[in-house]
């Protein structure tokens, strides 16, 4: 990660904003800009971006890898036996599967409300020391309704994670630099996958130990390295650039100039307001975007969970089967990088959906019509690359087209939290009477798939006629002693007090397409 990490300042450089341009309004645009008696002459930008680099994102995505280990280990553990132990029947085990989604999206919008009162150092923090302590109870349950009510908790203490971070994220990059920082955060996703294999391998070889089984110890000991983490978290996570004691006062300067460059507005000073939630929740494009992302997470929750389980029933043993999903979680981890650095230099997020969604659907087709072993384990990695990188630049997508810092925290936590619900169907699609083919379970991912295409379609189409409208001038407001603009659109005193109190529904604001 390191390597990757040196080179994203200068990649960030040469990003092309053109789906951001604001050519098409004269008026002057004038910021009050941070700071303004500090002399920046002495900062160098892409090494201030790089000193932001190191120190938010190896730890958050170590923390995101926990966090998605956890929720999954389920997948492993029930090759050792778990399903046995406790008497769980197949049904039962789906509803375990099915309840952490509910209370994950749940807790999500408001998860995002508390992190915009606290600071993401304390609160994602308590996050994780919460759902570690859960994953260690979950080690010792005795029966069904134990594991159920440790899957509701885990759900809950998690469901803030994502969201959270994907807006913390927001605050602190330029849109043409967030992609390729939340590909590399969420490729988290695609390693814990080889993680929870070689993990559960390793773990499996401490059955009977302390008399408890295999299954057990996966969850104490993954529990017990996330409280620890979790623990030590709130001396590595950075608030916001405004409080930033690892940079000097002309670096953090700079650091909120770019943002406001960018049209992003101070995640700091800007408190939550009853209005921003309201525009959230009654704006089109998040809606759309929940349709793309709820295309999206249903096929991969599923694969997430069951690939073990997928390879096992062609015909490999438990471990066997846990270390075979290894490389098919590096190839994804890959194809997520690249889509998200890609996707940052030519500034089309919805036409990079279009791209590798295709290819998820020709593997699902080839999971459904195969019979042969070889060539579904093949599917299975088409399947996977195509829906990894899409979940992470969809993410992107939203990011970039809300504005300012309140409402992007909602409207990411809607995004994200119906994504996560679609977890509730993936939970039961692959049921124990379909082995070794599971028809239902492909053919309701390949459903998904393509109904995520066709809102991605409609998505772009329809940012590009606003964009078009405000290129038009249709969208502007009246400027107090300038000429031009449309009272229905709203009148100011100013360009920068539209700005403020329009956020991206500015006229002089284009959103990426």
């Amino acid at each position: 990660m390191g390597s990757m990490l040196i080179s994203l300042g200068s990649s960030s450089e040469k990003a092309m904003d053109t789906n951001q341009a604001k050519d098409v309004t004269a008026r002057e645009v004038k910021i009050e800009m941070c700071n303004p008696h500090v002399d920046i002459s002495s900062v160098d930008e892409r090494k201030l971006i790089h000193k932001i680099d190191m120190r938010t994102i190896p730890w958050l995505s170590v923390l995101y890898l926990l966090c998605f280990l956890d929720r999954t280990s389920i997948g492993s553990a029930r090759l050792y036996n778990m399903e046995t132990d406790l008497r769980l029947t197949d049904t039962q085990y789906l509803l375990c599967l099915t309840i952490f989604f509910v209370s994950y999206c749940l807790f999500e919008v408001p998860s995002n409300i508390v992190l915009k009162r606290l600071q993401p150092s304390i609160w994602l923090s308590t996050l994780m020391v919460g759902w570690g302590i859960v994953m260690v109870l979950q080690g010792i349950v005795q029966n069904f309704s134990g594991l159920m009510a440790m899957r509701w908790f885990l759900g809950m203490f998690e469901a803030g994670f994502f969201p959270g971070v994907s807006y913390y994220f927001s605050c602190w990059y330029k849109r043409s630099e967030y992609g390729i920082r939340l590909a590399i955060f969420f490729s988290a996703v695609t390693v814990s996958g080889a993680f929870s294999g070689l993990l559960a391998a390793a773990i499996s070889n401490m059955h009977g130990v302390g008399g408890k089984p295999a299954w057990s110890w996966i969850f104490i000991l993954e529990g017990l390295v996330t409280v620890v983490a979790g623990a030590i978290s709130p001396w590595i996570i950075v608030n916001f650039p405004e409080d930033a004691t690892f940079l000097t006062e002309a670096e953090r300067t700079v650091a909120i100039r770019r943002l406001q460059n960018d049209d992003r507005l101070s995640a700091a000073k800007e408190g939550l307001r009853c209005k921003d939630i309201k525009k959230s929740v009654t704006e089109w494009k998040t809606y759309l975007a929940m349709l793309v992302l709820g295309g999206l997470d249903m096929p991969a929750y599923a694969l997430a969970l069951f690939v073990p389980s997928i390879v096992y029933e062609l015909g490999y043993t438990a471990t066997p089967a846990n270390l075979m999903a290894v490389p098919v979680s590096a190839a994804a981890c890959m194809c997520t990088c690249a889509v998200g650095f890609l996707s940052d230099r030519y500034g089309h997020r919805g036409l990079f959906n279009l791209i590798c969604l295709p290819v998820s659907a020709i593997g699902y087709i080839i999971l459904l019509a195969s019979r042969d072993a070889k060539l579904s384990y093949f599917a299975v990695y088409l399947a996977t690359c195509g829906i990894y990188p899409c979940i992470a630049n969809t993410v992107t997508w939203v990011a970039d087209n809300v504005e300012g810092s309140s409402k992007r925290s909602i409207s990411l936590a809607m995004v994200v939290g119906w994504g996560n619900l679609q977890g509730v169907v993936s939970s039961n699609v692959y049921r124990a009477n379909q082995i070794p083919w599971y028809p239902l379970g492909h053919g309701l991912s390949l459903m998904y798939v393509i109904f995520a295409i066709i809102a991605t379609v409609t998505l772009r189409y329809t940012l590009k006629k606003e964009n078009d409208r405000r290129d038009r001038g249709e969208r502007d407001e009246v400027i107090q002693g300038q000429e031009g603009g449309h009272s229905v659109n709203g009148c100011f005193g100013s360009v920068e007090e539209a700005k403020r109190e329009k956020g991206d529904e500015w006229s002089g604001y284009r959103y990426t397409l």
